[in-house]
């Protein structure tokens, strides 16, 4: 712990008075008496604020956090200052944040005498290391003539991963089916509860309703389905890294709201009994996590998505289609997490996403661009402003004519904002899963 002594202001105000005295000495010379009587009180208080302030080691403090931060999510720190001084002491509490942060007047003032506890929140925006440096207190003097300096080493490296805690809050709801509290919406399941499996012969205790009535004319006896539990689905979501999800919404890229919406929608997957897979691409393939439900998928998943660097490239689908053509061998349920900002570029891709369609059920996940509401909705009182607001609406009907355009070629879609993406994808992933088997 490091140490050092500084002086207030209110000294150098002091010290000041008695040089005014001592000027005025020169025309009235009884001013210099009074100007040693003040420096001597000065010095006399100096030294008893230094003694009752540097007579022990008196604050000490610690910094309790977790050792993994949620993107885009208040995320708790704790100071625990203390004070063993038998005096109320006036501190100055100044936290090292991460540089991530860019906050450089972070500053707590707290009168503490005991035990003090400082609980304040941040937000990171990316992912990554943040790294918290040493605590820096001020403890000011019972008089407020001095202050001493205390530097207390806590350095921590903190991980900031995608949003686990919105992933833990709809885990929570989907386990006790309460989902539809975020705005997910309920879906009826429709057709029968189990997977058909073979039609046999009627015995003793068959369900009268599961028996087929053609089978049972073209036989000549009672022939009933058999049905068996339903199989769990692969569920396999694909992020887009490239340079179509670069563009920023609240602090965070559109790739770094993807992430968190995978995130949550592979373990809602998991919860509702599908293998959950990852594919992310660039350029190239990053990274591919194979299906799966085992227990130790969830944490694999996440620390995939934690790992994901990107130079927002451009994406290469015919690659992403080589690569889920050669290592996806069951039908899928394909959650593509991409952006198209015009319908040129929208089809410039539909033949690979036709290709990807063919052997799985493919969910193309785009984004609506929140800035064109505000333009669209502004009214124009210039040509300029005109002009502005009818790009805009050719813009938002481009996106329009996109979703109809992939509904067209049979490839259902999501056109949504950023901050309904989670719940949208997952009312969409229960509706295809509640419909039809994938």
């Amino acid at each position: 712990m490091f140490k050092s002594f500084y002086l207030n202001n209110i000294v150098y105000y002091i010290a000041g008075a008695a040089a005014m005295l001592y000027l005025s000495g020169y025309f009235v010379p009884k001013m210099i008496l009074a100007g040693n009587l003040v420096l001597l009180c000065l010095a006399i208080a100096v030294l008893l604020d230094t003694l009752l302030l540097y007579s022990r080691s008196g604050i000490q403090a610690q910094r309790t956090v977790t050792d993994r931060f949620s993107i885009g999510d208040p995320n708790k720190v704790e100071l625990l200052v203390t004070s063993r001084y038998v005096f109320p002491v006036r501190l100055s509490v100044i936290d090292e944040l991460p540089f991530q942060f860019q906050e450089r007047d972070w500053m707590r003032k707290e009168k503490v005498r005991g035990s003090k506890q400082i609980v304040y929140e941040l937000t990171p925006f990316t992912r990554g290391e943040y790294v918290f440096g040493s605590i820096n207190i001020f403890a000011h003097g019972p008089l407020a003539l001095i202050k001493r300096h205390y530097w207390i080493p806590q350095k921590q490296v903190v991980k900031v991963y995608p949003s686990y805690v919105q992933m833990r809050r709809y885990q929570l709801l989907a386990v006790n089916n309460r989902l539809q509290e975020v705005g997910v919406k309920r879906t009826r399941k429709l057709g029968h509860s189990m997977e058909f499996e073979q039609i046999k012969e009627y015995v003793r205790g068959d369900d009268y309703r599961t028996i087929n009535w053609k089978a049972t004319a073209r036989k000549g006896g009672l022939m009933v389905n058999n049905y068996t539990d339903e199989r769990s689905q692969q569920i396999y979501c694909l992020v887009n890294k490239g340079r179509v999800m670069k563009m920023p919404f609240n602090g965070m890229t559109l790739l770094d709201h993807a992430i968190n919406a995978t995130l949550v929608l592979s373990n809602v997957a998991l919860v509702k009994q599908d293998r959950a897979g990852l594919i992310t691409f660039e350029k190239n393939l990053d990274t591919f996590v194979v299906a799966d439900k085992k227990p130790t998928q969830m944490n694999l998943v996440l620390e995939s998505l934690y790992r994901q660097q990107t130079q927002f490239q451009e994406a290469d689908f015919e690659k992403l289609y080589s690569v889920i053509r050669n290592r996806v061998t069951n039908r899928s349920l394909m959650v593509l997490f991409t952006n198209f900002e015009s319908l040129e570029s929208l089809q410039r891709e539909m033949p690979a996403l036709k290709k990807i369609a063919h052997y799985h059920l493919l969910l193309v996940v785009f984004f609506e661009n929140t800035e064109l509401r505000s333009l669209i909705g502004h009214n124009a009182g210039t040509i300029e402003e005109i002009y502005i607001k009818t790009i805009a609406e050719k813009f938002a009907y481009e996106k329009r004519r996109m979703v109809l355009e992939l509904h067209k070629n049979g490839i259902p879609s999501i056109l949504t904002t950023p901050e309904n993406l989670t719940v949208n994808t997952v009312n969409k992933y229960l509706e295809l899963k509640n419909r039809l088997s994938i």
